[in-house]
């Protein structure tokens, strides 16, 4: 892969620091934004694609190499490699559900190049589309939030909610992702129980506290002072890597420590060591809204809005056409749904080991979702508050 792991590592970082002002919830899909960020590449040209090309850090990661074939200049290989990407994640499966949609939508009069139309569908499987935002930009919103909900099963109402086009409005990128797993060793649910979960060293609220004890691979990063822990999905393409600091305020300080390389190197196998553990896991469910244009903008992409620097002459002949919203939505739920581990398997271990570590996630913490044959990371988040 052209842009993963070093690229999709070092824009998930930059896009968490753009997104964490604030002590609330975060969710978001690095991978699903950088592939709406190609779909804009495509049809971008001059210092609006370079500008992209910054904030996909392809430039970052292809000086490290003298491969052509590695390089964001070699369009073709670019846009291949999404194509692929997103064959490899959309190839439909049993054991979780994931679920994105990804649209183009230009005003009416804008038309699109054919070459756009049919790159974008080919390499991007997206839907492109114009709209009529100058007289209907009412029926326009509701017809996107028709697409959005019907391709995310339902999960992801209301993407845009009323007025937020107008009649100025030019071109909209949309991206929504709906993710559910299935666990490979199911939480019981009668081990859930209401603990306390510490929102700093004095307030504490009472949540849902999923538990079991199991093998899982584990580590103690003794540098940053935190524990990492890997919770495979059903079938182990998909794992959720739980990252906790060891103070119940500590998550601040680990997020300045935190940077794409360390994530790499936290998460590799080699790294980390099958343990037994008490895993105690809050029930939660997060659903987080980004307008991207201002965080996009402090990472590098300035041009794609501003009407006067804007080229996507990729995209249309027809000059002025400039990016009006970049929307991003996520729906994330997790519970105790999985297989149910194999009770002989269990019991050996359980009799074998007389020492378990405890793993409990009763203060804020990060998580992150792999796909592990892409090494790509599909969603990260922090949890401030079940």
């Amino acid at each position: 892969m052209i842009l993963f792991p070093e690229a999709d590592g070092k824009f998930t970082v930059e896009m968490y620091r753009q997104l964490r002002e604030s002590d609330k919830n975060i969710f978001y899909s690095p991978i699903s934004m950088i592939t709406a960020l190609g779909m804009l590449k495509l049809g971008a040209k001059g210092n609006t694609e370079i500008q992209i090309e910054k904030v996909l850090q392809c430039n970052e990661t292809t000086e490290k190499t003298t491969e052509k074939s590695a390089h964001c200049d070699d369009e073709d290989n670019v846009h291949e490699q999404f194509q692929k990407l997103i064959t490899q994640l959309n190839k439909s499966n049993d054991d979780y559900d994931l679920k994105a949609a990804n649209s183009i939508y230009g005003a009416k009069g804008f038309p699109l190049l054919q070459t756009f139309l049919e790159d974008i569908k080919e390499y991007y499987h997206a839907n492109v589309e114009s709209l009529d935002f100058e007289h209907a930009a009412e029926e326009s919103e509701k017809k996107i939030n028709f697409s959005v909900k019907n391709e995310t099963n339902g999960k992801i109402k209301d993407l845009f909610p009323s007025g937020s086009l107008s009649s100025s409005t030019k071109l909209v990128l949309v991206n929504a992702v709906y993710f559910k797993g299935r666990w490979n060793h199911k939480f019981d649910e009668n081990n859930t129980i209401e603990e306390m979960f510490w929102l700093n060293k004095n307030t504490s609220i009472p949540v849902p506290m999923m538990k079991q004890r199991n093998k899982f691979m584990f580590s103690f990063l003794e540098d940053v002072q935190a524990q990492i822990v890997e919770i495979p999905y059903k079938g182990k393409e998909l794992s959720m890597f739980v990252l906790r600091p060891m103070e119940i305020d500590g998550l601040k300080q680990l997020e300045k420590q935190l940077t794409a390389a360390k994530l790499l190197e936290w998460t590799r196998a080699e790294n980390m060591h099958l343990t037994e553990l008490y895993l105690w896991l809050p029930r939660f469910k997060v659903e987080e809204k980004y307008d991207l244009p201002v965080p996009l903008e402090c990472m590098g992409m300035v041009n794609a809005f501003d009407p006067q620097k804007a080229d996507f002459s990729g995209m249309s002949s027809t000059q002025g056409l400039v990016v009006s919203k970049v929307l991003h939505k996520s729906f994330v739920e997790v519970n105790e749904e999985g297989t149910e581990a194999d009770p002989a398997s269990g019991e050996e271990v359980i009799l074998r080991l007389a020492q378990v570590a405890d793993f409990r996630c009763d203060h804020p913490f990060l998580f992150f979702i792999i796909h592990s044959k892409t090494n790509s990371i599909l969603f990260f988040g922090r949890i401030s508050s079940p």
